[in-house]
């Protein structure tokens, strides 16, 4: 009898496409970095806060007695911090000496500036990876007889403050936002292969929108020193980090967890 061929009913299956949650609003316009990223590695990206930020009005800040002109230095940990300390400047109509550093805890925090000042007549100083460390060393090179704003939330950095006590500056800690958690639960409900926070209020969103979260599959993304404090002391683990020497932005930290889990996978 002839031989007869047997088919196989086994099929390759595809891998599901990795879905990510990026806890930030979806950019304006058409280029982004995210956009070539999910086009590179074929990702699914979905944009959504995890907070929002509001500004204390000008007549609450006057409460806090606190002359911002009587300062020379203002550090920056933030882009709502930028927005809103200049929003407070313009309301209250205070001029701002073309003498005052800026201390920022990023690069891009810091190139965020320019939407408000002259970027190369100011004096602008940054970190070189994003960890509060590396601002303490920028700013003891130059912090002579500095006197220091950190505008803030009213849930600021204690790590910055501690370090500003501790080398004996003069400070003051306005606070001129606050940030309140979104409503998550519709967009979380949906299954993620990871989420990427960029605040520690982002984490406490997520606790606060699901107190009994857990994360089993689901990796964590965080970027910067601070939420990863707030997400290990929430008991959440951390797959990928940023800003890192080897990946200075979440994006280049995505890039390189899915390249890497791709080429295992290969293996």
């Amino acid at each position: 009898m002839p031989n007869k061929t047997v088919k196989s009913n086994t099929t390759k299956v595809k891998p599901a496409t990795p879905r990510i949650l990026i806890s930030q609003p979806k950019p304006e316009g058409t280029k982004s970095p995210y956009y070539d990223l999910a086009l590179k590695l074929g990702l699914v990206l979905d944009f959504f806060p995890f907070i929002k930020v509001e500004g204390v009005p000008a007549k609450d800040f006057r409460k806090q007695k606190i002359e911002i002109p009587a300062y020379t230095a203002v550090i920056f940990t933030s882009r709502n911090a930028i927005d809103h300390f200049f929003r407070i400047c313009d309301e209250m109509k205070i001029s701002i000496s073309q003498d005052t550093k800026y201390f920022c805890i990023t690069e891009a925090v810091a190139l965020y500036l320019q939407k408000f000042i002259l970027y190369r007549k100011r004096k602008v100083f940054y970190g070189a990876d994003g960890l509060n460390k590396s601002l303490f060393d920028v700013i003891n090179k130059h912090k002579g007889n500095e006197k220091f704003l950190y505008p803030c939330s009213e849930s600021f950095d204690s790590e910055i403050t501690n370090w500003l006590k501790t080398n004996k500056c003069e400070f003051a800690t306005p606070v001129m936002y606050n940030i309140i958690s979104n409503d998550i639960k519709p967009v979380i409900a949906k299954n993620y292969d990871v989420i990427c926070l960029f605040t520690p209020g982002g984490v406490k969103s997520l606790l606060e929108n699901f107190p009994g979260f857990k994360q089993k599959e689901t990796k964590i993304a965080a970027f910067g020193a601070n939420t990863f404090k707030a997400a290990e002391e929430a008991g959440l683990t951390l797959d990928i980090k940023a800003p890192v020497p080897q990946s200075p932005s979440m994006v280049s930290a995505l890039e390189k967890y899915f390249t890497a889990s791709t080429t295992k996978k290969k293996k």
